[in-house]
C-alpha cells in the first residue's frame, strides 16, 4: 500500500477541517481528491507530504517513497533562468556530467597522465561515473526537458527568460514541468489543468496515464477526471468517501450511495420512533395499573437502554446548497449579434490574427478556443473597444447589450467589503443587496469580507452576482469555470443553458464546451476555423480541413424562452436568406484559400492566377452580403 489514512483528523484553529479520514491507495493508482472549494482537500495533501501533522490518527506511506507536490509557485534565485529551473531535477546528474568533463580533460593533459596509478584512479573513478550517468538517464537531459516542456506548452524562447520575470500562469506549468521532470514516487497534483490549454491538458492526461508511479490529483475537470482516474475520493464533511470508479461512475455511485443511506435512516427512524411510543405507553400502563406494576417500568429501563446504545445514523444531504444563478435580459438584440469582416491584431511587425471573419447569431453559443497566447483574450478586448481593431471591422449588431466576465480581474478597491462592492454594482438597499449575496453562498459575516481576501472561487461567484443585475443579451465569458469547484460549474451550466440570449465563451473545459456550444471558433496559427458541434466534434477534425457545402435547413424559428438544450435540438433558423448565402461564399473561399496554400497548384501560375482571382470576386460578394444582412429588418 503506498498510501494510509486512518481516522485522520485536523483542526485550523477551532475550526474541524477533516474529522475521520479513511482511505488507501495503491502503488501505480491514479485516483481522484474532489469536493467544495474550502472542504479541505489541500489541507490533506499538506498533511500527505508532511508539510503538517494530524491532530488525531495516522497516515502511512510506503518506506522509501519519494513525494512530489505541485506548488502553486516555485521558488527561484533573483538571476535563475527558466531553462535552470527546469533543469533542477538533473542536479545529479549534471555533476556527474561535469566530472566525466573533469576526467576526461586530466587523462587527456600528456604530463598529468603520465603517472599511470593516476591515470588507473582516473580511469576506474570515471567508469563508475558513467555508469551512474548512464543509468540516470544522463544522455537524454536535454529531450526529456524539451519533452515535457513542449507538451505542457512551454516555448523554448521563455528558456533564456529570467523565471521571477515569467506570469503566475507561466510560473506555474513550469513547476509542474520540473515535478513531472522529477518523477516521484507519489505524484500529488493541485489543479494541474489550471493554465494549460488544450494540447497541454491532452498531453498531460497521456502522460500521467503512462506513469509508473501513484497520481493523486485534486482537479475540478470532470473530462480530466473521466479519462485518467479508477478511484474517486470525495472530502464531504470532514469525511472521505471513496469511490472505484472514474468520475461519470461517481456521480452514479453517490447517488445511489446517498438513496440506500436515506432508506436506512428513514428505517432507524422508523424503529426509533416505535421504540420511543412502546417506552412511554409501558410506562403510563405501569403507572395506571392498580396496584402499579414494576414490571411495566423495567421493561421499559430496558428498552430505554437498547435505544441509548443505538449507533444513530446522520441524515445524509440529499441536496446541498448551491449557487442560485439564474441569467435574464432586459431586452433582446435583433438577429444579427456580431459580425467580424476581415479582422486582423497587429503588434509593430508582428502579425497575431489576420482575416478572421465570422457571424454571431442571436440564441447561439459559440465558444472560442485555441493555444495560449493565440489571441482569444485579445479578440474579446476588441469586441469590447478596449483594444484597437488594427485591420477589418468588428461591427456589433442592433441593441446588443454586453455582459462580460474576465479572466483576470481585479477590483478597484481591494479594501471594499464584498457587501459594498456589490452594492455599488447593484444600487440597491442594504438588507436586499444581503438576501441576494446569499443566492451566491455568502452568508452572514461574509459579506463584510475584503473582496481582495476572497478566494478565486468567491471572487468568481461575487462577479456572477454582479452579471445577473446587470441583465445583458450578450454574455462574453473569458474562462468562467475557473476556480469554481464541480457543483458551481454544474449551477452555471444550467443557467448557460436557460438563459435566452447569446454567448460567446472562452474555455478550456471540455466537459463545459460539449454541454453548451452550438459552434466552436478556432484560433489557430492567426486564422479563425469554425466547426459545428462540441468539444468532441472539434476533437476529430483536421486542422483547417475543408468544409462540406452548406445544407438547406427547413425555417423552424426558435423562441427566445426555449432553453439551450432544446435550441441545441432545433433546426438553425435560416428564414433570412443573407444567412445561407453568406455560410455558402464563406465555406466556398476557405476551400479556395487552402487550395491555394497547396505546393502543387503554388507551382502552377495559371491555375494559382484563377484562383487568386475567384477568391477577389468572392470577397467582394461577401462585403455586399454582409451590408445586406446588417442592414436586413430584424
Amino acid at each position: 500500500m503506498m498510501i494510509q489514512c486512518k481516522n485522520v483528523q485536523k483542526y485550523h484553529g477551532a475550526q474541524l477541517v477533516l474529522s475521520d479520514i479513511n482511505l488507501e491507495i495503491s502503488h501505480g493508482e491514479k485516483a481522484a481528491l474532489i469536493g467544495r472549494n474550502g472542504s479541505g482537500k489541500t489541507t490533506l495533501f499538506h498533511l500527505l507530504k508532511g508539510e503538517e501533522n494530524p491532530d488525531q490518527g495516522s497516515i502511512a506511506i510506503q518506506k522509501g517513497a519519494r513525494i512530489g507536490l505541485l506548488a502553486q509557485v516555485p521558488e527561484a534565485l533573483e538571476e535563475e533562468m527558466v531553462y535552470d529551473v527546469l533543469l533542477r531535477p538533473f542536479a545529479n546528474v549534471l555533476e556527474w556530467q561535469e566530472r566525466m568533463r573533469t576526467l576526461e580533460l586530466l587523462m587527456s593533459d600528456p604530463e598529468k597522465s603520465a603517472d599511470p596509478h593516476a591515470l588507473a584512479d582516473w580511469l576506474e573513478e570515471y567508469g563508475k561515473v558513467q555508469e551512474r550517468f548512464e543509468r540516470a538517464g544522463g544522455y537524454e537531459v536535454e529531450s526529456s526537458v524539451a519533452r515535457v516542456a513542449n507538451g505542457l506548452g512551454i516555448p523554448s524562447t521563455q528558456f533564456s527568460r529570467l523565471f521571477t520575470s515569467l506570469s503566475g500562469g507561466e510560473k506555474t506549468k513550469v513547476g509542474l514541468a520540473v515535478l513531472l521532470l522529477e518523477k516521484p514516487d507519489v505524484l500529488l497534483l493541485d489543479e494541474p489543468t489550471n493554465h494549460l490549454d488544450m494540447g497541454a491538458i491532452q498531453w498531460l492526461e497521456q502522460f500521467l496515464a503512462e506513469y509508473d508511479g501513484t497520481v493523486l490529483a485534486i482537479s475540478h475537470d470532470r473530462y480530466f477526471l473521466d479519462r485518467l482516474v479508477s478511484k474517486v475520493i470525495e472530502i464531504e464533511d470532514g469525511e472521505a468517501f471513496v469511490y472505484h470508479t472514474n468520475y461519470s461512475g461517481y456521480q452514479k455511485e453517490k447517488e445511489e450511495r446517498l438513496l440506500l443511506q436515506f432508506a436506512h435512516y428513514q428505517e432507524q427512524q422508523k424503529k426509533i420512533k416505535q421504540m420511543q411510543e412502546s417506552i412511554k405507553q409501558l410506562i403510563q400502563w405501569g403507572n395506571e395499573a392498580n396496584p402499579p406494576n414494576p414490571g411495566f417500568h423495567r421493561r421499559a429501563a430496558s428498552m430505554q437502554k437498547a435505544l441509548d446504545r443505538m449507533v444513530k445514523l446522520k441524515r445524509p444531504v440529499l441536496e446541498r446548497k448551491k449557487m442560485d444563478l439564474y441569467l435574464q435580459q432586459d431586452d433582446r438584440s435583433g438577429k444579427q449579434v456580431l459580425l467580424f469582416d476581415q479582422v486582423g491584431k497587429v503588434f509593430g511587425e508582428r502579425s497575431l490574427f489576420r482575416g478572421v471573419n465570422g457571424l454571431l447569431r442571436y440564441g447561439e453559443t459559440v465558444m472560442l478556443l485555441g493555444p495560449n497566447g493565440c489571441g482569444k483574450s485579445t479578440l474579446l478586448q476588441m469586441i469590447l473597444g478596449s483594444e484597437e481593431v488594427t485591420e477589418g471591422a468588428i461591427v456589433l449588431g442592433s441593441r446588443v447589450s454586453i455582459g462580460y466576465l474576465a479572466q483576470q480581474e481585479h477590483p478597484e478597491n481591494a479594501r471594499q467589503t464584498v457587501l459594498q462592492f456589490y452594492r455599488e454594482q447593484a444600487a440597491i438597499e442594504e438588507g436586499e443587496a444581503r438576501g441576494r449575496l446569499a443566492r451566491f453562498l455568502f452568508y452572514g459575516a461574509d459579506v463584510f469580507k475584503s473582496v481582495s481576501s476572497l478566494s478565486g472561487g468567491e471572487w468568481t461567484r461575487l462577479r456572477f452576482a454582479v452579471l445577473m443585475e446587470l441583465k445583458p443579451n450578450l454574455l462574453i465569458l473569458d474562462e468562467p469555470t475557473n476556480h469554481l469547484d464541480i457543483d458551481s460549474r454544474e449551477v452555471l451550466e444550467e443557467a448557460l443553458e436557460e438563459f435566452p440570449g447569446t454567448i460567446l465563451s472562452v474555455s478550456h473545459d471540455r466537459y463545459f464546451i460539449n454541454r453548451l456550444a452550438d459552434t466552436i471558433w478556432s484560433l489557430e496559427q492567426g486564422k479563425l476555423s469554425i466547426i459545428s458541434g462540441g468539444f468532441d466534434q472539434y476533437q476529430i477534425r483536421p486542422v483547417y480541413e475543408n468544409l462540406p457545402e452548406a445544407k438547406e435547413v427547413e425555417s423552424n424559428p426558435v423562441p427566445a424562452y426555449a432553453s439551450r438544450k432544446q435550441r441545441q435540438s432545433m433546426p438553425k433558423a435560416t428564414s433570412v436568406p443573407w444567412e445561407n448565402e453568406i455560410q455558402s461564399s464563406e465555406q466556398q473561399l476557405q476551400i479556395l484559400e487552402e487550395q491555394m496554400l497547396d505546393p502543387a497548384i503554388a507551382c502552377d501560375a495559371n491555375r494559382l492566377a484563377e484562383l487568386h482571382d475567384e477568391t477577389e470576386r468572392l470577397k467582394d460578394l461577401l462585403q455586399q452580403l454582409y451590408e445586406g444582412w446588417m442592414n436586413s429588418t430584424d
